[in-house]
């Protein structure tokens, strides 16, 4: 007497499809039961055994073609035997039972130890991924920097580069430092989420660090040479006569480092024009006086046209 499932009647019901199902159908229908009803995903559990067995045997004719013509137009049965006269004969060397190549390549894909129609060990599989979070300042992530990560499990500790350039809210992947994988499969990885705190005076624009710059009166009109914070380090910065709050100067290659030594950005200097904290009445008259003979409306830009 045969087995259960090759006794098995129409392959297409098998598989969960209908008659009209494509190829690529078929092929994503078989994939989704063979990995549900997969033995080494059931140890031990023998009616899901035989229901992959079924399965498998219902691909090998539905999944190739030719086999699937020729059980379509009533050549072959379900089992992959020939109908000859209203009965069964022998197995010939078109039959597709259980153990043929079709399901077993697929199997190959999706389990990578199934050989032959034979079960070996587990499923490898990835190691699940651990997750920290670090907090760096503004510095670090503008220049990139090291950070030793305390990993919890036996005190074991990890050095971790920050990378140049990296944002606030961005995520650092070390492959292959998480948990250990099961029966050969891949470790997981290390997902570190960071968060840059800000910085008291610069502020970032993509690649571009913006700093405001506070200049006096006098630098003002004049003109001056003054030293300017970048994330490098004080440079000279030239004021041109004549600046007014809101004129923008560059800093050329101040700005943020790029990745893998790629470019950086510039720093953008806003100008601040600011008076003295104390009333200074020398300058109360003399500013009087200059205003008598040079009167100009400061908000011209703001009326409409």
């Amino acid at each position: 007497m045969r087995p259960a499932w090759q006794r098995m009647k129409n392959l297409y019901s098998i598989l969960g499809i209908s008659k009209g199902a494509s190829q690529q159908e078929i092929k994503s229908a078989y994939r989704k039961l063979a990995k549900k009803h997969h033995p080494d995903a059931n140890p031990g559990d023998i009616k899901v055994e035989e229901k992959f067995k079924e399965i498998s045997a219902a691909y090998q004719i539905l999944g190739d073609e030719k086999l699937r013509a020729r059980y379509d137009r009533g050549e072959i049965d379900e089992s992959g035997q020939e109908k000859m006269a209203g009965f069964h004969g022998q197995r010939g060397s078109s039959s597709a039972g259980f153990g043929g190549g079709g399901a077993e390549d697929i199997f190959s894909e999706i389990f990578g130890n199934f050989r032959g129609g034979g079960f070996r060990g587990r499923v490898p599989e990835k190691g699940r991924d651990r997750k920290f979070a670090i907090e760096i300042d503004f510095m670090e992530a503008a220049l990139g920097g090291k950070r030793r990560l305390t990993m919890g499990d036996g005190g074991r500790t990890l050095d971790v580069a920050i990378p140049a350039g990296v944002t606030d809210g961005q995520q650092i992947r070390l492959r292959g430092q998480g948990e250990p994988g099961t029966a050969g499969g891949p470790a997981g990885d290390i997902m570190i989420n960071v968060t840059v705190k800000p910085h008291s005076f610069f502020r970032r624009d993509g690649m571009n660090v913006l700093i405001e710059l506070p200049i006096s009166l006098p630098e003002a009109v004049l003109g001056a040479t003054v030293k300017v914070p970048t994330v490098d380090g004080t440079v000279n910065l030239k004021v041109p006569p004549g600046s007014n709050t809101g004129t923008k100067l560059r800093l050329k290659g101040k700005g943020i480092a790029g990745p893998k030594g790629g470019a950086r950005g510039d720093q953008m200097v806003s100008l601040k024009v600011v008076l003295p904290d104390e009333q200074d009445k020398e300058l109360q008259d003399w500013v009087t006086k200059w205003a008598e003979k040079h009167a100009y409306d400061a908000r011209s830009k703001l009326k409409s046209k």
